[in-house]
Parts: C-alpha cells; structure tokens; sequence
C-alpha cells in the first residue's frame, strides 16, 4: 500500500530549503540596522542586527550552533560563540553557524560605505564534531585571491603565500591572471601595522587600495567576476576570516590564513591552549570550513564593493543580498523590495 507520507528530504534538500531562511535573516538584520546609519551608536546598530537575526533563527527548526560569532574583541552587545540558534526539534538538521550581524559597525556609526550583514553556515552530520575550525586569536594575517591564483597554485606546486616577499607574490599573481604587476590591484585595510605592506605594494609597482574596515568583502572580491580586485591581505579579525572562507569555497577562491598576535600575552594566552605547530599553522578555506557543505549569505547595509547599500524609498525599502552554496556553486544576486506598511520583522527582545 502506498504511503500517504510525504517523501523525507535529503540532507542537500534541506540545505536548498534553509538557504533562503538565512538570507533572510540577514535582510532583517540590513532593514533594522540602516535606521542607525551615521547616528554614531554603533553598539545600538549592532543589537538592532542582533534583535533581527535571532527573530529568524527563533522561528527555524534547525539545530544551529554559533562556532565563529561576534563580541569577542570589544565587549559589543552580539550573538556568541556556543549560543544555539533554531528550534533545536528532535530530528531537525545540525548546521555549524558563523556570522557577524554587522561587519563594519564604525562605518555605519559614521554613515560610510562598506557595511553588511552576513552568515555564513555549514551543515553538520550527526556524530561529526564540527564542521567549521575556530580560530582562537582576535586577528589573523590573510591573503585571499581567486580561482585563477587558486588553479595556478595548483599546477605549479603549492606555494605558502605568506612566508614570501609580497612583491613576489604580486610577481606570481600578474603571472596566473595574464596581467603586469602595474596592473594588479591589492586591496588592505588603512592600520599602522600594514605599514610594511602598503610600503611593499608600492615599490613593487601595483595599485593598493585602501579600506577602512569591513574586510569580509574585500577578502571575498579577488574571487569575484569584475569587481577590480585581485588580491586582498592584511592583519584582521579572525572570525571575519571563516567567514570569508566559506564565502570563497562558494566561489572556488582560496585564502592562506596564520593567527597573529597585537599583544605577547594573547600570544601567551593563545599558546597555553595549543601546541607550537598549531599556532603557526597556515590555514587555507578548506582547513576553516571543513566538508562539503557550505552556505554563505550577505545583504548590504551601505554601499560596499560587494553589494549596494539599504535604500528608503517612501514606504518601500530596496535590499540587495548575494547567496552561495558550495555543492552546487550557484551564486545568487537578490534585489528584494519590502513593503513598509505590511512587512513585519520577528525581533527577539535584547
């Protein structure tokens, strides 16, 4: 006798399914946080962003755990590493969460570009112990490219990025892309400690930009089609890392990631919990985010190379969101316009 049931959906159904939850999620974080832009309340933007995520999550049967979250380094209202997120229903899939309400919260306390919402997700089998790798540090020394770098790597046997002179690297890029070294463009953050790289990038010959914060989207850019990036490095967050590599195994980029220490006693720190080869261990996208499965998911708060900024129009407010996946390597662009007067955004009271 045939079955009335439904058939049970496999665990890529149900990653196609969620997919568009956490997109969600991040929308509602843009919508709720973009009435804080330039209002120089960065803490009250960033549990507006908080509020929004956790009324999604609050509502989804998933049984998420927050390996990579936010709040670590200045004590900011966020959503911390080991809070469940979900319903946590018997049965409901496991996913190992990063996210970062708002990456750039003093650009949107000031009212400047390159702010945005982003989660990223990888789904946990039972049994597994994790599926995302959490690094300990506050900040990492980075260096992503694209596939092109990435494939070129590949074929010429691997090579460790960040134990290279940068103009040699710059060198090996021009090479893979088919580009002069004058024509390469190397994104890193406006910090006192880039000194010693924004001093090589230009003796070298190729074009630095400068950024103020918000380092997610430059790390994701060099794997981006037209975004006039080809490499991104510098001294960041840690956390802003995984997220950027699961952005990147979307993508089929790659990032070369080591923990660096601004201080001898987070070193110190650090070390007690770890053996010497950890701490100096070079990480790469597949080290951080660990299997197959991989969600990454962003909307815009103000304008970003990445993604145009939340605009107000009346009672009509314009988002734009990018969401990928790894199994299949699609890659979304959603320009979503909401209702004022009929949406509602499920808020959880902070």
């Amino acid at each position: 006798m045939a079955s009335d049931l439904p058939p049970l959906r496999s665990p890529l159904d149900l990653e196609r399914v969620l997919e568009f939850e956490f997109v969600r999620a991040t929308e509602n974080a843009a919508l709720e946080s973009v009435h804080w832009l330039g209002r120089g309340e960065k803490e009250l933007a960033d549990a507006a962003a908080c509020s929004a995520i956790y009324g999604v999550f609050d509502l989804l049967d998933i049984r998420g755990e927050v390996v990579i979250g936010e709040g670590i380094k200045d004590n900011a209202p966020g959503i911390f590493v080991g809070e469940h997120l979900g319903t946590w229903k018997q049965g409901s899939p496991r996913f190992d969460i990063a996210l970062d309400p708002i990456d750039g919260t003093t650009n949107i306390a000031k009212g400047t570009p390159n702010s945005i919402s982003v989660i990223a997700a990888a789904q946990k089998p039972d049994g597994a112990p994790c599926a995302m790798y959490h690094l300990p540090s506050f900040y990492s020394h980075k260096l992503a490219y694209g596939p092109a770098v990435k494939r070129a790597l590949k074929e010429k046997g691997d090579r460790c990025f960040l134990d290279m002179e940068l103009g040699e690297v710059i060198a090996f890029i021009a090479e893979a892309l088919g580009k002069n070294v004058r024509d390469v463009v190397v994104v890193t953050m406006d910090r006192p400690r880039h000194a010693d790289i924004i001093a090589q990038v230009r003796a070298c010959g190729a074009a630095l930009r400068m950024i103020t914060d918000g380092d997610i989207t430059a790390a994701v850019a060099p794997s981006l089609p037209d975004s006039g990036v080809d490499l991104y490095v510098g001294m960041g967050g840690s956390p802003e890392a995984v997220l950027a590599a699961a952005a990147l195994k979307c993508l089929g980029g790659d990032m070369q990631v080591r923990m660096w220490f601004h201080s001898e006693a987070h070193r110190a720190e650090v070390a007690a919990t770890m053996t010497p080869e950890e701490l100096t261990r070079v990480f790469r996208s597949d080290d951080l985010i660990m299997g197959e499965s991989a969600l990454f998911c962003a909307t815009g708060i103000s304008d970003s190379p990445l993604l145009p900024g939340v605009k107000i129009i009346g009672h009509r407010v314009e988002t734009h969101s990018i969401l990928m996946r790894s199994r299949s390597g699609t890659v979304r662009h959603i320009h979503a316009s909401h209702d004022l007067d009929r949406k509602v955004v499920p808020l959880r009271k902070m």
